[in-house]
């Protein structure tokens, strides 16, 4: 079953990072957040992924072109054109990179990568996001909803802490970073049947998949949440980046599911 990866918009809140490079290439313990999305998929026996291109590609393809490279140790002789290669240390992946285009909306890069996926089913996510899903089971329960789309929901944690002071400024409760208010929100990890690009028949470049396909797809009894009660974490700004590195480096990051 192939991957599809949405890696292709401007990072416009992640500014400080992504003027330079695409935001799926800002790293965490010195490697793409996309590269550690691919490790959750590939845990789980999946390696085929179809990544859809956009602002800044030719960072994502140079990666992937020189990617035995850049993680091997070499020897190379200038005068002789040659290279040894002492030590690899690469994955298992099979990638397809596709410019889907600078300013698509993310259903007009779906539709652009139809012709790699073909007639069947396959699994979506964000290349901002990670998250210790179970695939396996996410899969199983697509199965037994039998719906043409599956996705993760997840809870939204709270941004801020919460307290309750009296009159004097005594501080009564106080607690940092709470749940939110019970609402579950799409975290990605979607399961799709091909008849999500029955969907997607019109021009779909300035169409967000979250809104017009998706919604009619619900209206239609042909979406179902599976609800993760787990990690997940969506790097949408510096301060994100930045709790995920911390616990990279504290070795605590909770979507590090493989060995």
């Amino acid at each position: 079953m192939k991957v599809v990866i949405f890696a292709g918009g401007l990072g416009t809140r992640l500014m400080e990072e992504t003027e330079a490079r695409p935001k799926p290439m800002v790293e965490i313990g010195g490697k793409p957040i996309l590269w550690h999305i691919m490790k959750i998929y590939e845990k789980f026996g999946y390696n085929d992924f179809v990544l859809c291109l956009g602002y800044k590609a030719e960072f994502i393809k140079q990666y992937f072109l020189n990617y035995f490279l850049y993680n091997s140790d070499v020897t190379i002789e200038l005068e002789r054109n040659k290279i040894d290669v002492h030590f690899s240390n690469t994955e298992s992946f099979k990638v397809t990179l596709a410019d889907t285009g600078l300013y698509t909306n993310t259903a007009g890069r779906l539709k652009r990568v139809q012709k790699y996926i073909g007639n069947e089913r396959f699994m979506l996510t964000y290349g901002d996001g990670v998250s210790d899903v179970d695939i396996d089971e996410l899969i199983d329960f697509h199965e037994k909803a039998g719906k043409i789309v599956t996705l993760t929901s997840v809870k939204i944690p709270g941004r801020f802490g919460n307290l309750d002071t009296d009159d004097t400024g005594t501080v009564l409760h106080f607690e940092e970073k709470p749940e939110g208010d019970g609402l579950w929100i799409n975290g990605g990890f979607f399961v799709m049947e091909p008849g999500v690009f029955n969907y997607l028949d019109s021009d779909m470049d300035t169409i967000q998949l979250e809104k017009e396909p998706l919604t009619q797809i619900a209206r239609d009894g042909q979406l179902a949440a599976y609800k993760h009660g787990g990690f997940w974490k969506c790097m949408d700004a510096l301060r994100d980046r930045v709790e995920l590195e911390e616990m990279w480096a504290t070795g605590n990051a909770k979507w590090k599911t493989w060995n």
